[in-house]
């Protein structure tokens, strides 16, 4: 991302934190623009945090079946 474009997110950033949604006046095109992108990576981070939790425990899962399974095969040869 160039300085440019940094910059104006910056200041958009800045923007959106002075106008909040209970203005009376109506938000420009590039308000909503930046709002929506700020939505949208939030959104891509907690559907990454949430994939990751979900392996997480996917695997959590495989690991106890395993360890029973274990259990039970030594239980049986016993």
């Amino acid at each position: 991302m160039s300085y440019l474009c940094r910059k104006i997110q910056i200041d958009m950033t800045e923007v959106l934190k002075k106008y909040r949604l209970t203005s009376m006046e109506e938000p420009t095109d590039e308000m909503l623009q930046a709002l929506m992108e700020d939505v949208a990576k939030a959104a891509r981070e907690s559907s990454v945090k949430a994939e990751a939790e979900k392996q997480r425990r996917f695997l959590e899962v495989a690991r106890i079946i395993k360890a029973r399974r274990s259990q039970r095969k030594k239980i049986l040869d016993d």
